[in-house]
């Protein structure tokens, strides 16, 4: 029964490509635009949610290998947060310990997006993950030893951002290689999934490490995880990389990157959105410590809870994206997600009970993660691909650096000064404000 099942749902993916071939032909022979119907067929609607798992190879190796490594990412993550809080109790430093790891980026993503232009991805996806398990490493040292201190948080914060200034834009580049451009859309959802999926367990296994280990283990396993996604990388087998002859300097190619993404239009005007939504409205994530201690009155265990939630949407969006988000017309879903997003944390900056925070946080996820995977694959959809390594590079810059290094200690300074409730809500609101202006100014994003 369960064959059957599955082979419905491939014949249901597959009749539904037929047919949209057939569709594509039929307007070229009357004379209509085969680029646009083309472009459109990446977002037919596939039935089977794992349709690109199944598919391929080597993003299986990729999904389940990243997906593990990442449950040991959100421990380390949540534990880093709430040792934050623990050594200083102060909503600031825990702004300040999360943007840390966000300045390399900044400085360097539009650098390191020639250089992964130019490099073998793969190669520079492995030796990340290795220079991630020393990390790890090293902050379960001096937690478990009680060296710990706000500044070595600090310290090993900066670090980890390093390593992500290359690692990020080497690994989003290198999803079209692992699944090529047709299942582009899916292999995105797919890895915001496994992301989420992350999310629920890491936090909840963080809670448990916490409380029957101690803090330090949740750094000591994320170390272990980093085991898993080495294996999967190192498995992976795709066409040798063959570098090809730089007709410009580094400087020249970061140059022209940024031409490139200022003056296409329709790249341009999205990127300002993702900016603008990632810089405000991400970073109560970063706050989220201050929010289950100060606000729900919750402890370590609760903390996990709210991530969890925040995961499970997550979770449910990405699925519900891959499976059925070819019904829509991607720009404008990508445009209601976006303002849904934003209303959606307003409310959340006015619960002030578990029972009221759960729900809301369900649905904050699922909107996050459908406006994100959406953003994410459109851009990568319509740029060349000599552009992809530093188009992924900007929109790191944009979504990790600029998130963390400028959102979350703008979050963290205004809520030290006037409480998280305005932190959360009050820059919510100027993104609801802005997607309508920029909607109204740019109306091709509706189209892309």
């Amino acid at each position: 029964m369960r064959e059957f099942r599955v082979g419905r749902i491939v014949d249901a993916a597959v009749t539904v490509e037929v047919r949209t071939a057939e569709a594509i032909s039929a307007r070229a022979s009357a004379g209509g635009s085969v680029r646009a119907e083309s472009a459109y067929i990446g977002w037919m609607p596939t039935a089977n949610p794992f349709r690109a798992l199944v598919k391929h190879r080597n993003f299986r190796l990729f999904w389940f290998g990243q997906t593990l490594s990442l449950v040991g990412t959100w421990m380390q993550t949540m534990a880093l947060g709430w040792l934050a809080l623990q050594l200083s109790n102060s909503p600031f430093v825990v702004g300040l310990v999360a943007s840390a790891s966000s300045w390399p980026i900044v400085g360097f993503s539009l650098f390191t997006g020639v250089l992964v232009d130019r490099s073998d991805r793969l190669k520079l996806v492995q030796v990340g993950q290795i220079l991630f398990l020393v990390q790890a490493v090293a902050l379960w040292w001096i937690s478990w030893s009680g060296a710990a201190t706000v500044w070595w948080l600090v310290v090993l914060a900066f670090a980890n951002g390093l390593i992500n200034a290359v690692e990020i834009p080497a690994r989003q580049s290198l999803m079209v290689e692992l699944v090529g451009r047709e299942d582009l859309r899916d292999a995105i959802a797919l890895n915001s999934s496994g992301f989420n999926l992350a999310r629920i367990v890491g936090p909840a296994l963080g809670a448990a490490a916490i409380a029957q280990l101690g803090i330090s283990w949740c750094f000591g396993l994320n170390a272990l995880s980093y085991v898993a996604v080495l294996i999967a990388l190192y498995m992976i087998r795709i066409p040798e990389w063959r570098p090809a002859a730089p007709v410009a300097s580094p400087l020249a190619g970061a140059v022209e990157g940024v031409r490139y993404l200022r003056d296409t239009k329709p790249v341009a005007a999205m990127l300002k959105v993702v900016a603008v939504y990632s810089v405000l409205g991400v970073p109560y994530l970063t706050l989220m410590p201050v929010v289950a201690r100060d606000r729900l009155h919750m402890g370590a265990g609760g903390y996990g809870l709210l991530l969890a939630c925040v995961g499970v949407g997550g979770l449910g969006g990405a699925l519900w994206l891959a499976a059925v988000g070819g019904n829509f017309e991607r720009g404008r879903l990508w445009e209601h997600g976006t303002r849904a997003y934003a209303l959606l944390l307003v409310l959340f900056g006015l619960v002030y009970t578990p029972a009221m925070a759960y729900p809301v946080l369900f649905v904050v996820g699922f909107a996050m993660i459908v406006s994100g995977a959406l953003a994410n694959s459109i851009l990568q959809s319509i740029v060349p691909d000599d552009m992809r390594g530093r188009l992924m590079a900007a929109y790191s810059f944009v979504v990790v650096g600029l998130s963390q290094a400028v959102g979350s200690l703008i979050a963290g300074t205004i809520a030290e000064r006037l409480g998280d409730q305005l932190a959360i809500s009050g820059t919510a609101a100027i993104i609801l404000a802005y997607c309508m202006w920029a909607f109204r100014k740019s109306p091709e994003m509706r189209t892309l």
